[in-house]
Order: structure tokens, then sequence, then C-alpha cells
């Protein structure tokens, strides 16, 4: 179901009973700008983003830039970091 903003705002206990059966996306200018759900629907999500643990994400990230992260490794071995001899404060050691 679509809906625009001003009638998403003028019957907001409407659309909230029907984010109970379908989610609800509120249009702003002719484009989504949002989504009403409802709470069990939201609780799924939440749950589902709680399943993917940070080690999960952290394989999939380095699996997908393995390349990138290969070609930036090489890069500083081969020249060092680029604030290699910087010194936060002139002067001391």
């Amino acid at each position: 179901m679509h809906v625009n903003a001003t009638d998403a705002k003028n019957r907001f206990g409407y659309y909230l009973a029907q984010a109970e059966r379908e989610p609800v996306h509120v249009l702003k200018n002719d484009r989504v700008a949002g989504v009403i759900v409802s709470a069990a629907r939201y609780a799924q999500l939440e749950a589902l983003e709680q399943e993917k643990s940070m080690a999960r994400r952290r394989k999939e990230f380095n699996d997908k830039y393995k390349d990138w992260i290969a070609a930036q490794n090489a890069h500083v071995e081969a020249n060092g970091l680029w604030c290699d001899g910087i010194l936060a404060w002139p002067g001391q050691s």
C-alpha cells in the first residue's frame, strides 16, 4: 500500500491498523520516505539483523574485498605508511 505523507499524518491510526496486514509505504514528493510496519514484522527484521554476527560480517567483507585488501597490503609493504616519520609534536622524539 502506498499513501502520501499528508494522508498518513491525517489518518495515522487507520494506516497503523493497515500495517498489521501489510507494509504501508509513505510517499513524499512521489518517493518512498518511510514505511510503517507492524511491531511483529519489525521484531522479525531485528532478529534477522542480530543473527548476522560480527564475525560473519567480517568474513563477508574480507571475501568481497580480498583483492583490494591484498593490493593495499602490498602497497604498504613496498612503500611503507604515508605517515612514517611524522611526529605529533615537532621537536620531541
